[in-house]
């Protein structure tokens, strides 16, 4: 599988992280720990295995090519149903909306090979902080997550192709090709 992420400032990752290392240390989500090379992200797009991945990036690297880095909030914790999964989410700005909604109207051509939760009707943008979470861990995450992270302004700086690697008893998820935004 492939993903179109969205990455952050050096800021705000490393405030991720250090969030990520936290709920580590206190027993609560090995989340970050669970797929070699990731970041923190927004997951701005998925498609699976039989994208024609050279054209894919060639696609890629003109579509972004004069996309502006933008300014996002994000200002609320959140769960989806029945996941076990703690989230941030950013205010819905329409400057991000309309990244997203560019992003799958540049890309329409591929939708055979679209993962449909990212589609922009059916997208929920987050920023994945621990998941797996039975029940109890679900609420210690929460209640946690809800005292320790303070209201953030982030700017995406870049956007990035990730490959989802299953090898052994390992998940790596490196950026196979990245395109830096302008200021």
């Amino acid at each position: 599988m492939y993903g179109v992420v969205a990455h952050f400032d050096q800021n705000t990752e490393r405030y991720i992280k250090q969030v990520w290392k936290e709920l580590s240390d206190k027993g609560i989500s090995k989340y970050a720990e669970e797929v070699q090379d990731r970041r923190p992200h927004i997951t701005l797009a998925g498609y699976n295995s039989d994208v024609e991945m050279e054209q894919f990036i060639g696609d890629f690297d003109s579509f972004y090519e004069n996309k502006k880095q933008l300014t996002i909030t994000l200002s609320s914790l959140g769960t989806f149903l029945n996941t076990g999964i703690v989230f941030l989410a950013p205010v819905p700005s329409k400057e991000l909306l309309e990244l997203h909604d560019s992003h799958h109207n540049g890309f329409d051509k591929y939708l055979a090979q679209a993962e449909m939760q990212y589609l922009p009707t059916n997208w929920v943008p987050h920023c994945t902080i621990a998941n797996r979470l039975n029940e109890d861990k679900l609420k210690e995450a929460m209640v946690y997550c809800t005292k320790r992270i303070e209201r953030l302004t982030a700017a995406i700086v870049e956007i990035a192709v990730i490959k989802v690697i299953y090898d052994d008893n390992t998940v790596k998820s490196p950026s196979i090709y990245t395109k830096a935004l302008r200021m």
